[in-house]
């Protein structure tokens, strides 16, 4: 099941070889996926979910049509920033087919590319044996499927947040922060690793990310849309989108952002202290509260910012210093910062928790290769609880219990785990092996 030999080179990617029968297996998976999305839009009566949404954006692109209403009161179709929807353009112009393939193909190569990059960069200097590499593609495969099916772009995100890392331990901070930013100008959220790469230091990375948004936000949209067009329009999603925010939801889809579907800290702490319908979002469905304390929503947002602050905290507080990271303490760091951005978007539901294939495949390593025989127990067990509080969100159980955050717990489960391995490092922390796990720090 696993190596243990160290690597020459620990953080190199290794390829898929067809060679290989578990690549194999996952190459199969990756047709079997790409024929859910393709099938139904030839053979039968169109592929649903946001397929036809991004093809309607590239063709609104194409015929110079607007992306968004101008008023910010109605509906969005569209909740993205402008540059998503010119990308889309492209694959858009030869037709609804090939626009389908080339999606499934971006969500085939990021799953490939964050198998890849998650191994090397666990801080293990081990390469994993078949079955090791397999398993957090294995247990994270029914959010992959949410990838190809809803047509949704988390996975190739999280790709890129991998990549933007590997680049800036390989001291290429500006691919990197041009990474980072892309990942940003297509759907907001990542930019939450902008405060990390301050705390951390990493000024050209910092410059370089900022720098690459404001060039993709408002530069690049540009020559297709007009600059004075391309900068009305991101007002209005801004406006729209990140400056909306009441009692009733926020970011347009008010009927979801509080409802069960999303489980973000937001999300789940607001339903915890007032008395929100979590089934608003099927208006068929009888109205069900679950707070446990009734608050106004000025109180709750103040209780949203106070936990908020106390995990940023706590976070920093776990974070070794400067002369005491290791490769092994930044891979676990990062792991946690993983955790932290998929739980801190506004809206997390059920595909967002893809992200924590990165932590969950660190804590498979610690739990493969750590000397110590009971924390790689503890550690089987930790990953153990949070994987079955995850198969809580399977459709044959109630949705209650995701109204109740049984994701966002399991997320918890994983922050704290690695939490407890950048505290307690093995003992092997002092001898040679260690001064070689420092080694690879940049």
């Amino acid at each position: 099941m696993t190596s243990t030999q160290p690597l020459a080179k620990p953080d190199a990617p290794r390829r898929l070889s067809l060679r290989a029968p578990l690549d194999l297996l996952f190459l199969f998976c990756c047709v079997l996926l790409t024929a859910d999305v393709l099938v139904p839009e030839i053979f039968g009566q169109g592929k649903t979910k946001d397929y036809p949404l991004w093809y309607w954006a590239g063709q609104q692109v194409l015929d110079g049509g607007p992306l968004y209403p101008s008023d910010i009161h109605q509906s969005f179709e569209f909740l993205y920033p402008p540059l998503p929807a010119i990308l889309l353009a492209i694959p858009s112009w030869f037709g609804k087919i090939p626009l389908y393939i080339v999606l499934s193909i971006l969500n085939a190569v990021a799953w490939t590319c964050t198998g890849v990059f998650s191994n090397v960069m666990t801080g293990s200097g081990r390469r994993p044996g078949p079955w090791l590499d397999a398993l957090p593609v294995v247990v994270t495969v029914s959010f992959a499927f949410d990838m190809f099916d809803l047509g949704q772009p988390n996975l190739v995100l999280l790709a890129m947040m991998l990549y933007g890392f590997w680049s800036l331990r390989h001291q290429r901070p500006w691919l990197a922060g041009f990474m980072f930013a892309l990942a940003t100008a297509i759907k907001v959220f990542p930019v939450a690793v902008l405060p990390y790469l301050i705390w951390r230091r990493k000024w050209a990375a910092v410059v370089s990310t900022t720098a690459f948004i404001g060039i993709l936000l408002y530069v690049a949209p540009a020559p297709f849309r007009g600059f004075e067009r391309n900068a009305a329009e991101l007002a209005t999603w801004y406006r729209g989108m990140v400056g909306s925010s009441s009692e009733k939801g926020f970011g347009q889809r008010d009927e979801q952002n509080w409802s069960w579907v999303n489980q973000s800290l937001i999300a789940v702490t607001h339903r915890l202290v007032r008395p929100i319908n979590y089934n608003q979002e099927d208006p068929s469905k009888p109205p069900r509260t679950m707070n446990i304390i009734d608050v106004d929503y000025r109180t709750a947002n103040w209780i949203v910012l106070v936990l908020s602050a106390l995990l940023g905290l706590g976070f920093v507080a776990v974070m070794p210093r400067q002369e005491r990271r290791t490769a092994r303490s930044d891979a676990e760091e990062l792991g946690i910062l993983f955790c932290l951005m998929t739980v801190a978007s506004p809206l997390a539901r059920q595909y967002y928790f893809m992200w924590l294939f990165f932590p969950m495949t660190v804590l498979m390593h610690r739990a493969a290769f750590d000397e110590r025989a009971n924390v790689r127990l503890g550690t089987w067990l930790a990953l153990g609880a949070a994987g079955i509080l995850m198969l809580l969100s399977l459709p044959w159980f109630p949705n209650v219990i995701q109204a109740w955050g049984n994701n966002l717990i399991a997320t918890a489960i994983l922050a704290g785990s690695l939490a407890w391995h950048i505290r307690h490092p093995p003992v092997a922390a002092g001898s040679d092996a260690a001064a070689g796990l420092k080694a690879q720090t940049p």
